[in-house]
């Protein structure tokens, strides 16, 4: 396993030429620590907080799209079960991180997950930080991650790719883009028709 995880990062390192391996104490590496910690204990403001809000606005509007496009009042009530809220003006209203948390918060009470399996997840949760690198050009950092946790029934191992930006707002600090590997990064080209609008 080691052998085909070092490969991976060889490919990716080699896929782009001036791609770094970074030591694995970056600090990208803790935030990714500091993250999923709070994920798996569904401390979803400090997970927010750590989230490219761009990326959190996309949500944001994607949903309240998706709710005001309901075909009925009573599937539109439906799709709010969880909110806390009477309509989807008020989801419009909150800040994107204000969104996150409620929109979190009311998936996690849809899974109706029992609390003694989620609190066996927060006691067995271990986070194996498998390679740190970046992309200068980009100024990118990825981070290979390997995380393990039991449930009441099942252990459970994922393999992630987090992606970083830096903190347009705080000098040395980054930000998880949660997208970057899900969706394509647009850039309009100069003289395109994409600059033009």
């Amino acid at each position: 396993m080691r052998r085909s995880l070092a490969l991976l990062t060889a490919v990716l390192l080699t896929a782009s030429a001036s791609a770094d391996q970074l030591p694995l104490d970056h600090p990208c590496a803790q935030m990714v620590k500091k993250y999923l910690t709070a994920v798996v204990e569904q401390d979803w403001k400090t997970a927010a907080d750590m989230l490219v809000a761009d990326s959190l606005e996309r949500r944001q509007r994607e949903t309240v799209s998706i709710i005001k496009s309901a075909p009925t009042m009573s599937d539109e009530a439906m799709m709010l079960q969880g909110y806390n809220v009477k309509d989807y003006k008020e989801l419009e209203k909150m800040s994107p991180q204000e969104f996150y948390v409620v929109d979190r918060t009311a998936w996690h009470q849809k899974l109706k997950i029992a609390p003694e399996a989620t609190q066996r997840k927060k006691e067995t949760l271990k986070i194996n930080i498998l390679s740190v690198c970046n992309e200068p050009e980009k100024n990118y950092v990825h981070v290979t991650v390997r995380t393990s946790q039991e449930t009441l029934t099942d252990k459970i191992e994922e393999l992630f790719l987090i992606s970083f930006v830096p903190n347009p707002k705080q000098s040395k600090s980054w930000l998880i883009a949660p997208e970057m590997k899900d969706r394509p990064v647009i850039t309009p080209l100069s003289g395109g028709d994409g600059a033009k609008k």
